[in-house]
């Protein structure tokens, strides 16, 4: 069984700090450990039903949902993917397009999921839709590049470079084909379309929210 673990672009450094991309982070990890405090009652308050959703309520788990994990996998994860893809579509877009753009992917992705699925009572969560827009808008724009990854066959890992358009578009077959996840959550979590629809998002927007600056290349 073989795993990849993408780490950073190897092709180019940001020209500013991701402050977005941590702060994004960080409020994962603080809305995460007020999960572990309070308990699944409010874990289930929080995430997006989408039989609630559908029915016109609790309309703000639209947004609430993307910061939450369902296990420290998931959102190890999670977190993992979005560092080694989201500097660079930060520094494109600039701080606020990119806080924009992150935003509206994760409410497509959970919107997808609704729309596919709108009688469901199983709690959505997870911050993989918004990543996936994110990936989609790097595939687009930066496909080339060589991400620096870890490479896990069984218990042997070695580090390796990966073209951004060979690891994404495995990834994105992945999604289509066998339901697979960005981090895999063994409770609700956010189910492949809502990856699906992020993605599609980031291809199609990526460019309107306009790459203007373009991250120091290091070939």
């Amino acid at each position: 069984m073989a795993t990849v673990i993408p780490l950073s672009d190897a092709s180019r450094r940001p020209t500013t700090f991701p402050f977005v991309t941590l702060t994004i982070i960080i409020v994962n990890v603080v809305v995460f450990i007020f999960e572990l405090m309070n308990g699944e009652s409010w874990v289930e308050r929080w995430s997006l039903i989408p039989a609630h959703v559908s029915a016109g309520h609790d309309l703000i788990t639209v947004f609430t949902a993307m910061f939450m994990h369902a296990s420290w996998s998931h959102i190890i994860g999670n977190m993992v993917f979005l560092w080694a893809f989201g500097p660079e579509i930060e520094d494109g877009m600039g701080p606020l397009r990119y806080t924009i753009f992150y935003l509206l992917g994760g409410v497509v992705a959970m919107l997808g999921q609704v729309a596919v699925d709108p009688h469901s009572t199983v709690p959505n969560l997870g911050a993989s839709g918004a990543i996936a827009a994110v990936m989609g808008s790097f595939m687009i724009s930066f496909p080339a590049d060589q991400i620096r990854s870890v490479l896990v066959i069984f218990i042997f890992a070695r580090v390796t470079y990966i073209s951004a358009g060979l690891l994404i578009g495995i990834w994105f077959l992945t999604q289509l084909f066998s339901l697979g996840t960005v981090a895999q959550s063994q409770s609700g979590g956010v189910a492949y379309v809502a990856h699906v629809a992020g993605f599609v998002y980031g291809l199609i927007f990526g460019r309107l929210f306009g790459a203007v600056r373009r991250p120091q290349e290091m070939y």
